[in-house]
């Protein structure tokens, strides 16, 4: 008689006197997780592990971590662009006070960061 596991299609492996179940995680697409899915991951492990495995047992997990990279990549793209426009850093002050243009790029960076660690990463 198959057990319930059996009948789903799952298999088993022999490990010396005892039947283990086969039972991996999927396999991840080829995207390589960022800075920020990486930290979503520690961040879920940590803090909300709950989620972390039901996500992770479900086969969720990547899926997830891969989208919050993706989004949180392009935000801090536009928030930087958003900002940079609206402080009046341009090309000509690059040019001209490159000192002034990487400390205020810089604190544009900064920011940007910390809003989208605040609303995708650490929520």
């Amino acid at each position: 008689m198959k057990s319930t596991f059996e009948q789903m299609g799952g298999t088993y492996r022999q490990e010396g006197d005892y039947l283990l179940p086969n039972i991996l995680p999927p396999v991840p697409p080829d995207y390589r997780l960022g800075k920020y899915g990486r930290m979503r991951q520690r961040y879920l492990k940590e803090h909300r592990s709950p989620i972390y495995t039901a996500m992770f047992l479900r086969g969720t997990l990547f899926e997830h971590l891969a989208e919050i990279d993706r989004i949180c990549n392009t935000q801090v793209e536009q928030i930087i662009t958003q900002m940079a426009e609206r402080e009046g850093v341009t090309e000509a002050m690059k040019a001209s006070d490159q000192l002034a243009w990487v400390e205020k790029m810089n604190n544009i960076q900064n920011r940007a960061e910390e809003i989208i660690l605040a609303e995708l990463v650490y929520c």
